[in-house]
């Protein structure tokens, strides 16, 4: 069965009706510009020439209606979403309940787990960490079903640009977490503390088994976010997860 109803594709471009208002203010001249517009028709067709887009298109924003613009203290930035069927749900990294975690997310549970001596729960279902002010967010909110990075280069990327400059434009001090060169490249504008900013900008290698062993396991950024945040007056993260979470 397709996973996203027929009627989703042309208003799930459009505003939803949950984001607060600290993202509508930011993000409402990005609704209503052209390439939003391009980027609607291009989904349209992917979808009626009988294509799968995940994940559901009431999940596009989900990153942004757990976590509003004031509630921002932390930033992990992903690429686009899992590709395969029933993995992805809007957050980076995350999984729903009953769904493997993925390599990458056994590797940041691995650092979790050496950095805070956390235990590394059965489940990859993150959103506990979105309510908390995690903004899990993707570059590319959509993907075809098993093409990895089909849905770049469409405006997906010049939309969470401004998402992170509404962030990055925030009075509150808030951790990002780049992990990888895409995220870094993304990241590359967001002032540092070390450069006079208020914010602080960490980068390791992408959890990925290819390139996890190369500087992201002992980055020890969960830890470094949590003392920033403390000091900074935010408070701390509660990294820890459930052991299991029932489907």
């Amino acid at each position: 069965m397709d996973p996203t109803p027929p009627t989703t594709i042309d208003t799930a471009v459009s505003m939803p009706a949950g984001l607060g208002e600290g993202w509508r203010a930011a993000l409402s001249g990005e609704f209503g510009a052209p390439y939003m517009a391009s980027l609607k028709r291009f989904l349209m067709e992917e979808k009626q020439s009988g294509k799968r887009i995940f994940p559901r298109g009431e999940n596009w924003f989900a990153a942004l209606a757990l976590t509003p613009l004031e509630s921002v203290r932390v930033v992990i930035l992903g690429q686009d979403p899992y590709h395969g069927p029933g993995q992805a749900h809007g957050l980076c990294f995350s999984v729903p309940p009953g769904v493997r975690p993925p390599p990458s997310l056994g590797n940041i549970y691995k650092e979790l787990q050496s950095d805070l001596g956390l235990t590394i729960p059965r489940h990859g279902f993150l959103e506990s960490w979105a309510k908390q002010g995690v903004l899990l967010l993707n570059s590319v909110l959509t993907v075809e079903m098993a093409r990895a990075a089909s849905h770049q280069g469409r405006g997906w990327e010049r939309f969470t640009d401004a998402v992170i400059t509404a962030v990055a434009r925030q009075e509150a001090p808030v951790a990002f977490l780049l992990w990888g060169a895409y995220a870094q490249r993304k990241g590359a504008f967001i002032e540092d503390i070390s450069k006079g900013g208020r914010h602080l900008v960490l980068k390791a290698a992408h959890p990925s088994p290819l390139s996890a062993h190369n500087g992201f396991l002992g980055c020890r950024h969960f830890s470094q976010a949590n003392n920033f945040l403390r000091n900074a007056g935010r408070g701390e993260i509660d990294w820890s997860l459930p052991a299991q979470i029932e489907a």
